[in-house]
C-alpha cells in the first residue's frame, strides 16, 4: 500500500459495494463490524511498520468454511442457527497475514450443485447478466469478486466448484493439489474430493493467497508435507518452449462454438509467445462423470449423517418419538439436490451394490489418474476449455440433474486424479458472457499454472491488482 487509501476506507468502500449489490444475493450475510474493527488495528500496524503480506484485502468466505464466532450454514436449513467454535487454519494463517474478512458468500447447499441455485437463501445472480446463473456451488464467491464487493474470496472445490463459476463469472480460480491446503474447518462434502482455493480478479494476487493458505497442517491427516514455493515468482515468467497439451476428448461434441473459438485464440497467441503445443489423449474421460457421481455422493451420505437434528442446527417439530425426529429434521432440513445425492450414496454403498458401482468407480479412478500421468509424460501442463458453455439463466436446467451435472465434464476429471488446476478468464461470447480457459499442472505444480495462467489472463485484458 502506498498510503492513499487507508485500509479503513477500503473496507467502507467494499462494505457499500456489498450494499449495492444486494440483489445478486452474493453474500449470506457480511461482517461488517469485525471488517471495521481489524481494520482499524491493521492500519495502526502498517504506520508501525508491522503489517502482515495482505494488509487491505478484504476477503469473501464462502459458508461452508468455518470462523470462530460466526454462523457457518452452508446455505442448508440443517445448520440453522450453528456457530462455529474455531476457526478454519486457512481463516488462521490469512488472518495472520492481516486478510480483512468481510462477510460470507452463498453457495450450493453442502457445495452440491453446478449452478448455485440449490441453496436456502435463493440463487445466485450473475454480475455480467443478473438472469443468468454464477455457476457453483461457489458461485456467491465468485460472484463477490466479479462485482467489486471483495478483492478476493475464498471457495471449495470437489468437482470444478471453484473453477466452473469462475469462469461464468469472468474471475480467476484455482484449485491447488490435493493436500496442498488444509481442509481443517471446511465442513466436508465428498472428504477425499474436496479442496478449499482462492478467487481473484487476477492470477498475482491468487499466487499471493495461494502462499499463505498452503502448508502442513497437523489437523488435517490428508495435509501434505510439500515445501511452499514463492508462487508469485512465477507471475510474468516467460513460455517459451512450454509444453502445453490439448486433450482431445475435451474439444469434441457439446462444446458451444463461442467457447471453443475463445480457446482457439488463446492457444494462437500462446504459439506466438512460444509455446509447443501437444495433441494428447485422456481416454477414459467418458467415465468421468459417472465415477465422480458414485463416489461423491457415496463419501456425502457418510458425511451428511451427523445432521440428525439431536446435537445442532435445525430440529423439526411436533414429533413423537426419537426415529420421527431424525427423519423429519433431515427431509425438512435438507434441500431436494443434497437429498437426491444422500439417496443416491447410500444406495452405491448398499450389500448388494458395492462392488458394481462403488468399487467400479474406484477402478475407474485409477485409470484417470494414469490417464494424467501418461499425458504429463508428453507435456508440461494441459490446457482446456473450462466449462461446455457460458453460463446459462437461471432455472434453464434445474429440473434436469443430469444436463445440470454435464456442466462440469471438463473439471471433475482433475478431483477425481487429485490434480491442480486454475480458471483463468480469456474471452466472451457475443453477449458478453466471460469464457474460461483452464490450465492442468502435475501434483504440486501450482507454479505451471500461474506461469501459465498470468500470460493467458494478460491476452485476455488482465484487471490490474
Amino acid at each position: 500500500m502506498r498510503g492513499e487509501w487507508s485500509c479503513v476506507d477500503l473496507t467502507e468502500t467494499y462494505l457499500s459495494n456489498i450494499d449495492k449489490g444486494a440483489h445478486l444475493n452474493a453474500f449470506v450475510f457480511s461482517m461488517a463490524d469485525r471488517a471495521r474493527a481489524r481494520a482499524a488495528e491493521i492500519d495502526g500496524r502498517i504506520k508501525t511498520g508491522d503489517a502482515g503480506k495482505l494488509a487491505g484485502l478484504t476477503l469473501a468466505v464462502k459458508d461452508n468454511i468455518v470462523i470462530k464466532g460466526e454462523r457457518a450454514g452452508c446455505a442448508s436449513a440443517i445448520l440453522d442457527g450453528y456457530v462455529s467454535p474455531y476457526s478454519a487454519t486457512v481463516i488462521e494463517k490469512l488472518e495472520a497475514e492481516d486478510a480483512i474478512i468481510i462477510g460470507r458468500t452463498n453457495m450450493d447447499e453442502f457445495a452440491m450443485g453446478s449452478s448455485n441455485e440449490n441453496s436456502c437463501h435463493g440463487p445466485v445472480k450473475n454480475p455480467n447478466d443478473p438472469t443468468s446463473v454464477t455457476g457453483g456451488s461457489s458461485g456467491g464467491s465468485c460472484a463477490a469478486v466479479s462485482a467489486g464487493m471483495a478483492l478476493a474470496a475464498l471457495g471449495s472445490d470437489t468437482g470444478g466448484s471453484i473453477r466452473q463459476p469462475a469462469s461464468f463469472c469472468g474471475v480467476v480460480g484455482l484449485k491447488p493439489t490435493y493436500g496442498r491446503v488444509s481442509r481443517y474447518g471446511l465442513v466436508a462434502f465428498a472428504s477425499s474430493f474436496d479442496q478449499i482455493g482462492p478467487i481473484t480478479q487476477n492470477v498475482a494476487d491468487a499466487a499471493l493467497l495461494l502462499e499463505v493458505m498452503c502448508g502442513l497442517d497437523l489437523k488435517d491427516s490428508t495435509s501434505s508435507p510439500e515445501s511452499v514455493p514463492d508462487f508469485t515468482n512465477s507471475v510474468g515468467r516467460d513460455i517459451q518452449g512450454l509444453r502445453i497439451g490439448l486433450p482431445s476428448e475435451y474439444f469434441g461434441e457439446g462444446l458451444n462454438n463461442e467457447v471453443r473459438q475463445a480457446i482457439d485464440n488463446t492457444i494462437d497467441i500462446l504459439k506466438q509467445r512460444g509455446a509447443a503445443i501437444v495433441e494428447v489423449s485422456l481416454p477414459h474421460t467418458d467415465y468421468a462423470i459417472a465415477a465422480y457421481y458414485v463416489l461423491t455422493t457415496a463419501e456425502a451420505s457418510s458425511n451428511l449423517s451427523r445432521y440428525d437434528g439431536a446435537r445442532y442446527g435445525f430440529r423439526a417439530a411436533d414429533v413423537s418419538d426419537l426415529d420421527e425426529m431424525y427423519i423429519n429434521s433431515r427431509n425438512q432440513g435438507f434441500g431436494e439436490e443434497v437429498k437426491r445425492r444422500i439417496m443416491l450414496g447410500t444406495y452405491v454403498l448398499s450389500a448388494g451394490y458395492y462392488d458394481a458401482y462403488y468399487r467400479k468407480a474406484q477402478q475407474v479412478r485409477t485409470l484417470i489418474k494414469r490417464d494424467f500421468a501418461a499425458a504429463f509424460e508428453r507435456c508440461d501442463c494441459l490446457l482446456t476449455p473450462t466449462a461446455p458453455t457460458t453460463a446459462f439463466k437461471i432455472g434453464e436446467k434445474i429440473d434436469d440433474p443430469l444436463t445440470m451435472y454435464l456442466s462440469d465434464i471438463y473439471t471433475v476429471s482433475i478431483n477425481l486424479a487429485g490434480l491442480p488446476a486454475i480458471s483463468v478468464p480469456c474471452g466472451s461470447d457475443e453477449n458478453g458472457l466471460p469464457v474460461g480457459a483452464q490450465i492442468v499442472g502435475n501434483y504440486f505444480d501450482e507454479e505451471m499454472l500461474i506461469r501459465l495462467g498470468h500470460q493467458v489472463h494478460c491476452q485476455a485484458g488482465e484487471k490490474s491488482a
